[in-house]
């Protein structure tokens, strides 16, 4: 950390801890993807300094926000994790509930991985593959949306083994859900000239056809869990699951990722963005309680210190991919900035 981050900590440290009786313990709440990274910042944080070690619960990003934004009152949570950015409406509801003063802080990255079980067939798919194997609608020879009648892997790809399609996945409230459709499932969609020509033309009709999951047993809500997904995977070889990166780096010794678009989902390919499913991962932190919640503003430190999230630091051990040196220090310094305000 540079003196200018030691100075300013130091001084939230001690700014924090005259009010520190206002709200003895950090609530955190929000993404699955992002959950482990903070637990392991959490567990630190509660073994190395005076402040209780922060509560983080795994809600999913949506249904993270919706706690965040309930009140700014100090029985709420202080920070929600997400997997993508927070939307335009969830700040409207913030707002709307009094919560106003929202710092948003990057972590760094991470890739989302369509993965079976280690003694299962391996998969090499594009992205166009995995739009006709969930979607909703497809277009048919003449280019007219109809229902998904693709059944197996085959009937989507001739190069592709005959098994059913069965894929488990996070649910709507997901932000892994959301950025998997964004990535995977649209980049996919838009490879058909007539659905790309629609994006122009109509857009709510052109993502409502290239996000929309099919509902007839293809593809199954998983729930919140990823850990849960990988144990499933394991018991049932012919099922593909999808969860972030990080999971995939912990469980290498059961599960393998498929190959995208020709890249494999590795820690070097995710970093210089050539695998083809990735996106950056936040958390979101109550302005309004950085100088009432005790510690707060020291676990933000610590978690945006190089120790934490640098190229070197312990949360890369956990699959976190790290952003460059000088987005990180710009980032810390803008995020500090605001902090001591």
């Amino acid at each position: 950390m540079n003196l200018k981050s030691i100075t300013i900590s130091a001084a939230l440290l001690a700014a924090s801890g005259v009010a520190a009786s206002a709200a003895d313990q950090i609530r955190i709440v929000g993404s699955s993807t992002v959950y482990p990274f903070t637990t392991v910042v959490a567990e630190r944080f509660g073994r190395t300094t005076k402040f209780a070690t922060p509560i983080v619960e795994s809600t999913g990003t949506g249904g993270g926000f919706k706690l965040f934004c309930e009140s700014a009152a100090l029985d709420t949570p202080s920070v929600s994790n997400a997997s993508r950015a927070i939307k335009s409406s969830e700040t409207a509801l913030c707002a709307k509930n009094g919560v106003k003063d929202i710092i948003e802080v990057k972590v760094g990255y991470d890739g989302i991985v369509l993965a079976n079980a280690k003694s299962a067939a391996t998969f090499t798919v594009t992205t166009k593959d995995i739009f006709l194997a969930l979607a909703h609608e497809i277009p048919d020879a003449s280019g007219k949306m109809i229902p998904n009648p693709n059944k197996t892997w085959k009937d989507v790809n001739s190069a592709l083994p005959n098994m059913k399609i069965e894929v488990l996945g996070p649910p709507p409230t997901s932000g892994t859900r959301d950025a998997f459709q964004e990535l995977a499932m649209e980049g996919g969609c838009k490879q058909f000239p007539e659905i790309k020509a629609m994006k122009k033309k109509d857009k709510k009709a052109y993502k409502k056809i290239c996000h929309s999951v099919r509902e007839d047993g293809a593809y199954i809500e998983a729930g919140e869990n990823d850990n849960l997904i990988v144990q499933r995977l394991q018991a049932n070889p012919t099922a593909l699951g999808i969860f972030g990166f990080s999971f995939l780096d912990q469980n290498t010794d059961t599960v393998k990722a498929a190959k995208i678009n020709g890249v494999n989902a590795t820690f070097d390919n995710i970093a210089d963005g050539s695998y083809p499913i990735s996106r950056p991962l936040f958390f979101y932190v109550k302005g309004a309680h950085v100088s009432k919640v005790g510690g707060l503003a020291q676990f933000v430190t610590e978690f945006t210190d190089d120790k934490a999230s640098g190229d070197e630091g312990y949360l890369s051990e956990r699959g976190l991919i790290p952003m460059s040196s000088a987005e990180r220090t710009a980032l810390r310094d803008q995020v500090l900035s605001r902090l001591s305000k």
